[in-house]
């Protein structure tokens, strides 16, 4: 057993408990915080990124004893920031979401693209979204969403 001190969405948590259980399934498991989806448990898909020291990550991927003195972020700390809500209205309107599966782990790459990069061409948006993979909706619609959030200039990036 270990104790792991890190930040979650911007509070101090403590866990106890082994240090190479995955950091998705601690999220899942045991904090409540199902945004983060497990796909394909290799770092292949996407659905499972969270924001590590506020960069993309996969968490089926990171280890307990890998998040220590850290900052974790997932699909649920973004909700409070007023980015996720353009995002999430961009989404909609450009018929980005279909089964909603991938939905968070696209919501967190797109926020931290927008976040470093207020206006990215087509090439920067899908370079930033390759790592994210969608069975449903093909990627044009995804695109256009990151788009019509990059051109909100109230985003609150």
């Amino acid at each position: 057993m270990s104790e792991i001190l890190f930040t979650l969405n911007g509070a101090e948590k403590i866990y106890a408990g082994r240090a190479d259980a995955r950091l998705l399934d601690v999220l899942r498991d045991e904090c409540g915080l199902t945004g983060a989806k497990e796909g394909c448990g290799e770092g292949e898909c996407g659905s499972c990124t969270v924001l590590l020291d506020g960069c993309p990550a996969l968490s089926c991927l990171l280890l307990m004893g890998q998040v220590q003195g850290r900052s974790v972020t997932t699909v649920e700390g973004l909700s409070q920031r007023r980015g996720f809500a353009v995002l999430s209205r961009c989404f909609a309107e450009a018929g980005a979401v279909q089964c909603g599966f991938c939905t968070p782990g696209m919501i967190v790459a797109a926020y931290a693209l927008l976040r470093d990069n207020r206006s990215p061409a087509e090439e920067q948006i899908r370079a930033a979204m390759a790592g994210n993979l969608c069975r449903c909706t093909g990627y044009k619609a995804i695109v256009a969403a990151i788009e019509m959030a990059a051109a909100d200039r109230d985003g609150g990036w």
